[in-house]
């Protein structure tokens, strides 16, 4: 891999059943991390992570903790292998995937990180009770036209609705209450998006409900260390590179009610010198959306990385 790389980390939405049980079984590493994560947390990530039940995995309060033990169970397993890969440039997360991105950079040690999303889940699930909300994926309209469907949404319905996440240019996801988000789903159809597809979440994230748990997680992140990162994580909220402990401790605290400026966040790495992006997590959703964002950079999965050099996939 020749010129300057990016390592991404994905988020919620990228699990699934049986992620990670052939890197658990060729790696003692990989076993160490998962093992670290099932004492902490009080029960059997690797078991739940390989054999399910699906929906015992996707639940909000477990799949946090489980897509950000594999990722980093990945990124421990690299940077011992063979395989001779150049320092990242920068270094990034897709929402959840942001707190993988800190660990890696040094930032935040990874006992601290998962008790961080393991609360983090919990906040977004009462925030959710307190403020009913859903989320869908609006595919074939670009961001303006998205926005201008949000304000008009709102307008008619009186509720609270906007961008929770910038995926690609033709990605857009919205979030907010169910008459507002109903309401702007039909008029997204109206406007000519190819497709509208409500998610299947209980919350609505990256939006002003999250508020409650964003408040609380700040305070526990006051007095959680967080350290110098060593490579610089371009953050969800400012699409900008962030290095400072006070400034990742306002983006994790930001990120809960902002949206995920995904797209800025790649096109301002490409505009770096950034050539080459590595998924560093289960699945492939983050290089799905990059290749949209740019077709001419090149897209690798860790797992790719790993088979090759020691006879390895993730998956």
């Amino acid at each position: 891999m020749a010129g300057a790389i990016a390592c991404v980390f994905p988020g919620q939405g990228s699990q699934h059943v049986g992620m990670g049980q052939k890197l658990y079984k060729a790696h003692p590493l990989a076993r160490q991390v998962f093992a670290q994560a099932s004492d902490i947390l009080g029960l059997d990530l690797a078991s739940l992570c390989f054999r399910g039940p699906e929906e015992v995995l996707t639940d909000t309060l477990n799949v946090q903790p489980a897509i950000l033990t594999l990722s980093i169970a990945l990124w421990n397993v690299l940077q011992e292998s063979p395989f001779n890969s150049p320092h990242p440039m920068f270094l990034a997360g897709h929402s959840l995937g942001e707190y993988s991105a800190l660990v890696a950079a040094g930032a935040l040690e990874f006992a601290d990180a998962l008790r961080l999303v393991r609360r983090r889940g919990e906040l977004m699930q009462a925030a959710g009770r307190e403020n009913p909300g859903g989320m869908a994926a609006v595919i074939g309209l670009d961001s303006e036209t998205v926005e201008r469907v949000c304000a008009r949404a709102k307008e008619r319905t009186g509720g609270t609705l906007g961008v929770a996440n910038h995926n690609s240019p033709d990605q857009i996801v919205i979030s907010g209450d169910h008459a507002s988000l109903e309401e702007a789903m039909s008029l997204a159809e109206e406007e000519g998006a190819r497709h509208v597809i409500p998610l299947a979440v209980s919350v609505a994230s990256h939006s002003p409900f999250m508020a409650p748990a964003a408040k609380v997680l700040g305070g526990i992140l006051e007095f959680t260390h967080i350290r110098r990162a060593r490579t610089p994580v371009v953050a969800n909220v400012s699409a900008q590179p962030i290095v400072e402990p006070e400034e990742i401790r306002r983006e994790l605290v930001s990120q809960l009610t902002g949206p995920v400026r995904w797209v800025e966040s790649v096109e301002y790495m490409i505009a770096q010198g950034v050539d080459t992006f590595v998924e560093v997590g289960p699945g492939d959703v983050l290089r799905g959306l990059i290749r949209r964002i740019d077709r001419e950079v090149e897209r690798r999965g860790i797992e790719d990385i790993l088979e090759a050099s020691v006879g390895c996939e993730s998956r």
